[in-house]
């Protein structure tokens, strides 16, 4: 089980790497846009003097890996030089096997947003499988262990100041743009990293509690946790039904509990993942399928 788990992880780092790579190659390159981290250093170099992206990326990251030995756990560090080889090997072949040509000089919002969707989604997938891509990641985790920076901190100074010198080969209006796709990518691993599946969680108080219960067991399928609460105003007790259902579930929901209890008080909150039995596992406690 373990072996399969841990080929799984490395077949999505490598997804994850190709289309990064793709993204890079398409859309940056092709479009005079920069990025922050690490592959924006690879960019400033290749823009600049010509310097392959694919052999950059990876003489930056070496002396990395020295350091990450010691600050990374061994499943991280193994899926971080997964995670760097990985880019610079679909870097390499993007750029010597031309898949497709999209040139988007006349379009540079659409190149923009292609730019941060296809880096944001292949970033998303390999920190969503333990994987990192090496640079940057490392550099905040040394800045947070002898400097005591947090890593968004760390990682934003860094990010800034490589997209600060990008203006060395970019105009106004090119790095206008690669903010753009610098933001875009950030929502999209954000997205990606708490799960593409909204479930709603829903927090019931009533006087009919049990029922509640019963009704949402026996019609949804659906299990809940009944918690002690008490009153804060007539300092009585209270029993309080948390439930997780499925977005389309939830006027469902609404209406067993409604139809149960007119005057129960209902709150509903979006949940971005779940896991867990009816969500992820069966009944069994084993994997669902996708």
């Amino acid at each position: 089980m373990t072996y399969r788990i841990k080929f799984k992880n490395v077949f999505f780092i490598l997804l994850g790497s190709a289309i990064l790579s793709f993204g890079l190659v398409y859309f940056n390159m092709e479009n005079n846009l920069a990025d922050g981290g690490f592959t924006g250093i690879t960019l400033i170099l290749f823009f600049i003097f010509n310097f392959d992206p694919a052999i950059t990326n990876l003489l930056l990251n070496i002396p990395l890996f020295f350091v990450g030995w010691y600050i990374l756990g061994r499943h991280t560090f193994i899926y971080t030089i997964i995670g760097t080889l990985g880019v610079s090997l679909f870097l390499y072949i993007f750029q010597r096997y031309p898949v497709i040509s999209l040139p988007l000089h006349d379009d540079m919002t659409l190149a923009a947003l292609f730019a941060g969707v296809f880096i944001g989604v292949g970033l998303g997938i390999v920190f969503r499988y333990g994987g990192t891509t090496g640079g940057v990641d490392i550099i905040a985790k040394l800045g947070y262990k002898y400097i005591g920076w947090s890593m968004g901190k760390t990682m934003f100074i860094f990010d800034a100041m490589v997209i600060g010198s990008s203006l060395l080969y970019l105009n106004y209006r090119e790095a206008m743009y690669t903010l753009l796709a610098v933001f875009i990518a950030a929502k999209v691993i954000d997205f990606i990293q708490q799960g593409a599946y909204s479930a709603k969680a829903s927090f019931i108080i009533s006087d009919r509690v049990p029922e509640i219960a019963s009704a949402i067991l026996k019609e949804m399928d659906r299990g809940a946790t009944v918690l002690n609460g008490k009153g804060s105003f007539t300092g009585s007790d209270k029993e309080v039904l948390y439930c997780v259902v499925g977005r389309n579930e939830l006027i469902r929901l609404k209406g067993l509990v409604e139809r149960i209890d007119p005057h129960a008080f209902v709150t509903v909150n979006d949940v971005q993942d779940v896991i867990g039995e009816g969500f992820t596992l069966d009944e069994n406690k084993k994997p669902l399928e996708n």
